[in-house]
């Protein structure tokens, strides 16, 4: 292989790996070039607490303006066209119909302090403003409405595309890894993900009694700390955790001899600033004082550091580019495990054989649900067990929409296909269902129902996840 090819991949290699823990920055569509800002500060996506005083004060200063221009009219009745109107326009646009309401009560308050009441009432002034405003509040209302579903949606799929790079990158390695160190090495990266996901959910039963506070953030610490040595060839490290954003002095777990952690090495706030591997034999940035040999940060999907491993010794043949990469990616593994561990323990304690992924993205969606209302949906259809409803039960698994988790369930008298649809409402159920029994019509002349095919639906609804989720099962004729 030329150089050129191996610098070039290497260059892919550590793209993947620093998309897959997070590292890299989130790249965001601005259309207004480097004013965004300037942007975000004229058309906000949420109203501020501070918009009531900010809007009296709009209103206040353009009424200001309006005497000053014309003391004896401060509205500008005569002026021929409503002009302060437009100031309520620029306040219900940008804040609602609620806001926008009250500008248009500074304004009538400013007709009853400046004009006096002998004179006939501007009934066409106010009305026509008034209705101006409402129309114009309520598409503010609806757009940011819209607008902050769209964030939260793509939030989400944001964190599925990070998962799905870190699973994608973690397959691609285990492929090259398991030609050259299947003979050598007792697990595998299969085992190595499976292992990383049973340490995110459970507690360290190992772990010192003083130390118990200090683990509920890091579940299973020891127990990944001594998996990460054991696949890494680390010999002497300790991982410390990060609260509040200050990194913690005393270690949560450790392995080998002691050693006298120093948060001010120039590689452990290199690694901090960066949130990136930070190692001795870096050549972007090399580094002369410092008394460790690797420090790695642990980086969930949404970026946040939640701890640093900082390694004492390890083999110096070790130190390379693929086991960094590898030790980069199970860290982020695990720290992403931690992100969510709190609401997939609670649907694996309800729904125990329920697999990880599918209780990952089943909370995922239900709290999408509950904080920016996308809907989402749970269907199952139950399959009886023989030979031609095994055949339907494959063919629909292999027609399954990209962004679909399915969750396949065998029992002795049927197959269940529970399939989650994230961003689905009733009428995109329907559409599912229309698609997959013209599908079983072409390819086996029937439908749902000819085939004794169950259907059962189920909305996330906020509540319980798992709860939700063994109902449904219940429903299906599964016994959990």
């Amino acid at each position: 292989m030329s150089n050129a090819t191996r610098h070039k991949e290497q260059a892919v290699n550590t793209a993947a790996v620093q998309s897959a823990s997070g590292a890299s920055k989130p790249r965001n569509a601005n259309p207004f070039g480097n004013l965004g800002r300037v942007r975000r500060f004229l058309a906000p996506a949420v109203a501020r607490p501070f918009a009531i005083v900010e809007s009296i004060v709009f209103m206040a200063v353009v009424c200001g303006v309006a005497w000053l221009v014309d003391p004896h009219d401060p509205l500008l009745l005569g002026a021929g066209f409503p002009w302060l109107w437009l100031a309520a326009l620029v306040v219900a646009l940008r804040y609602g119909t609620l806001l926008g309401l009250l500008a248009g009560a500074l304004l009538l308050a400013d007709w009853a302090l400046f004009y006096s009441h002998g004179g006939a009432f501007p009934v066409m002034f106010f009305s026509g403003g008034l209705i101006e405003t409402i129309v114009t509040g309520h598409f503010g209302d609806t757009w940011g409405s819209r607008t902050a579903r769209a964030s939260a949606l793509n939030d989400y799929l944001n964190d599925r595309l990070v998962a799905l790079t870190n699973s994608h990158y973690l397959l691609r390695l285990s492929h090259e890894r398991l030609e050259k160190d299947l003979l050598s090495k007792p697990t595998t990266l299969r085992d190595s993900i499976t292992e990383l996901r049973r340490l995110s959910v459970t507690r360290d039963a190992q772990a010192p009694a003083s130390a118990g506070a200090r683990d509920e953030a890091l579940p299973g610490v020891h127990g990944l700390l001594e998996f990460v040595a054991q696949a890494c060839q680390v010999e002497v490290a300790a991982l410390y955790p990060v609260h509040g954003g200050r990194l913690s002095t005393e270690a949560a777990a450790r392995i080998g001899d002691a050693f006298d952690f120093d948060p001010k090495d120039e590689l452990v706030t290199h690694a901090i600033n960066t949130l990136a591997i930070a190692h001795l034999k870096s050549e972007e940035t090399p580094v002369t004082n410092t008394h460790y040999v690797v420090c790695a940060p642990l980086v969930s999907a949404d970026g946040e550091l939640i701890a640093l491993l900082v390694v004492k010794r390890m083999p110096f043949l070790s130190l390379n580019f693929d086991n960094l990469q590898l030790l980069l990616v199970l860290l982020g593994y695990y720290a992403d495990g931690v992100e969510h561990s709190a609401f997939v323990q609670r649907i694996l304690d309800t729904v125990p054989d329920c697999p990880y992924d599918f209780a990952l993205d089943l909370g995922r969606l239900t709290r999408l649900q509950r904080e920016a209302g996308v809907a989402s949906s749970l269907v199952a259809l139950a399959f009886p067990r023989d030979e031609a409803g095994d055949s339907l039960f494959e063919h629909v698994m292999r027609r399954r929409r990209s962004l679909d988790v399915m969750w396949p369930v065998r029992t002795a008298e049927q197959s269940v296909l529970v399939n989650l649809m994230p961003a689905t409402d009733t009428t995109g159920i329907d559409g599912y269902l229309a698609r997959t029994e013209g599908s079983l019509a072409a390819q086996f002349n029937t439908d749902l129902e000819a085939a004794r095919v169950g259907v059962h639906t189920l909305h996330l609804d906020g509540t319980e996840p798992g709860t939700a989720l063994l109902r449904l099962l219940q429903r299906s004729g599964v016994n959990v």
